[in-house]
C-alpha cells in the first residue's frame, strides 16, 4: 500500500502536514477529510500529485504521476545506521510501556522527512489494521532483513519486544562499525593505486615519448631499460583505448559470471584462498556467523530456522553451502559442531568451542566468545595492514619511478661519454 505525504488545513484553518497510508490518492483524501483535514497537496514517494482548489491531476492514471516522471524518480536508500537508530528509539519507547501504536506514532515525530519516515508510517498503518509488527516490517525487505524480522517475531511471541529491539540495535551498530573499519582500511591504498596509476599513465604516455624521441634520432644502441620503457610508452600511447575497453568488458563479464551459482562459488573460493585478504574474509564471515547465530538463539529462534537465516549473513557461497549441509545433518539428529568440522571450512578453534558450548548448554555465550576472538584478530590484522600498506605503496611507486628515471638517464650518460 503506498504511503502519501500531505499538506492541508484543519477545520480551524491551521496548516497541517503529515503522512498517511492509502490505496490511492483519492482514498488518502477521503481518509483525511474523515479526520477533519482538507488536503491541498498529496505526495507519493518522490512524485507529487497536487489537489489545489479547482484543479485536477492530469496523467495516464488518475492521481498517479506521469510515466516519464516515475522513471526519473530515484528511490532514497535507507542506511543501516538509520535503521539502527530507529530501532533503538523504538526499543526505548516500547520499554517505557507505551502501546505499540503510540510508540510508532512517537517514532514518526522523531524522524525527519524521508524514505524511513514513510516506511514507518506504512508499518504503523498495517499495525493499525491488525498486523503484527513483524508482518508489517516484512513488507519492506530491502530495509528490514530476514534476521531483523525473525528477531522481532520472536520478541513479539515471547513478550520481550523492547529487549529484542535493543539486541537488534546493538547488532546493527556492530555491523556498521565493522563495515566502516574495513572501508577505512581499504580507502587509502585504493586511492593511492588510482592516483599513482593515473600519474604513471600520464608520465609514460605523454612525457616519456617526448624525451625518448631524442634517443631514437641518435640511432645509438640503447640500454635494455630504455628499450623496455620506449616499448611500453608506445604500446600505451597507441592502444590505451583497447586496454580501457578490455578492462571494462572484463569487469562486466566477471560481474555477470559471479551472478551465476557456479561463478559465485568459484569466485568466493578464490577469495578465501588469496593471501592475507582470504584469511581476513574468512574471519569476518565467521564472526558474522557466530554473532548472528548467538543473537538469534538468544532471541528464542529455533536452531534450524536460525541456521537457515544466518547462511545468508556470511556473504560467501562456499561457507553458506557448508552451513546448509550442517543444517541438514542437524535435522537428522547430529550436533552443530560435527558437520561444521567435516566441512573443512571452519577452523578447529571454532568447532571446538561450539562443541564445548553444546555439551555445557552454553552455546550462545560460547558463540559470542568466538565472535569476539575473531573480531580482535581482524582488528589486529587490519591495524598491521594499515601500518604496512603505506610504506609498501611508497616503495612500489618509488621503484617504478626509479626505473623510469634510470631508463632515461642511462642513454644520456652514454651520449656524454661519446662526446668526450
Amino acid at each position: 500500500m503506498p504511503v502519501y505525504e500531505y499538506k492541508g488545513l484543519t477545520t480551524e484553518g491551521r496548516d497541517i502536514s503529515g503522512i498517511i497510508d492509502a490505496d490511492s490518492p483519492k482514498t488518502a483524501r477521503a481518509k483525511l477529510r474523515q479526520s477533519g483535514i482538507y488536503p491541498t497537496d498529496v505526495v507519493e514517494g518522490a512524485g507529487e500529485v497536487s489537489y489545489g482548489a479547482g484543479s485536477s491531476a492530469q496523467s495516464d492514471r488518475p492521481g498517479r504521476p506521469l510515466p516519464w516522471l516515475s522513471r526519473l524518480r530515484v528511490a532514497e536508500r535507507v542506511g543501516m545506521m538509520e535503521v539502527s537508530l530507529m530501532t533503538r528509539h523504538l526499543a526505548t519507547l516500547t520499554g517505557a510501556k507505551l502501546p505499540l501504536m503510540e510508540a510508532l506514532s512517537a517514532l514518526m515525530d522523531q524522524l525527519e522527512k524521508g524514505e524511513l519516515k514513510r516506511i514507518v508510517a506504512g508499518v504503523r498503518e498495517r499495525v493499525k489494521e491488525g498486523s503484527s509488527l513483524a508482518v508489517a516490517l516484512a513488507q519492506y525487505p530491502s530495509v528490514f532483513s530476514e534476521i531483523y524480522i525473525n528477531m522481532v517475531r520472536a520478541g513479539e511471541a515471547s513478550g520481550t519486544l523492547d529487549g529484542m529491539l535493543l539486541r537488534l540495535a546493538d547488532y546493527l551498530e556492530y555491523q556498521v562499525k565493522l563495515r566502516n573499519q574495513l572501508i577505512a582500511t581499504l580507502t587509502y591504498p585504493v586511492f593511492m593505486v588510482i592516483i599513482g596509476g593515473l600519474i604513471l599513465f600520464g608520465l609514460v604516455t605523454f612525457i616519456v615519448p617526448k624525451i625518448t624521441l631524442i634517443f631514437e634520432e641518435v640511432h645509438q644502441v640503447l640500454p635494455w631499460p630504455t628499450v623496455v620503457l620506449i616499448a611500453v610508452s608506445h604500446f600505451l600511447n597507441d592502444f590505451w583505448w583497447i586496454i580501457l575497453l578490455a578492462g571494462v568488458l572484463g569487469m562486466f563479464a566477471l560481474q555477470q559470471y559471479i551472478k551465476t551459482p557456479a561463478g559465485r562459488i568459484q569466485y568466493d573460493r578464490f577469495l578465501l584462498r588469496t593471501p592475507i585478504m582470504g584469511r581476513v574474509t574468512l574471519m569476518v564471515a565467521i564472526s558474522r556467523f557466530t554473532r548472528t547465530l548467538s543473537t538469534l538463539l538468544t532471541s528464542g529462534v529455533p536452531l534450524l530456522q536460525a541456521l537457515d537465516v544466518v547462511r545468508n549473513v556470511v556473504q560467501n557461497a562456499v561457507l553458506a553451502e557448508a552451513i546448509d549441509r550442517a543444517r541438514q545433518n542437524i535435522g537428522e539428529g547430529q550436533s552443530l559442531a560435527e558437520p561444521l568440522k567435516k566441512s573443512g571450512m571452519f577452523p578447529p578453534l571454532v568447532t571446538h568451542m561450539i562443541a564445548v558450548g553444546e555439551k555445557s548448554g552454553e552455546l550462545e555465550p560460547m558463540l559470542v566468545k568466538v565472535s569476539e576472538a575473531y573480531d580482535n584478530e581482524v582488528e589486529a590484522i587490519i591495524g598491521t595492514l594499515t601500518a604496512l600498506l603505506t610504506p609498501v605503496m611508497i616503495l612500489v611507486m618509488g621503484a617504478i619511478i626509479g626505473f623510469i628515471v634510470m631508463a632515461i638517464l642511462l642513454p644520456i650518460f652514454e651520449l656524454s661519454q661519446i662526446v668526450r
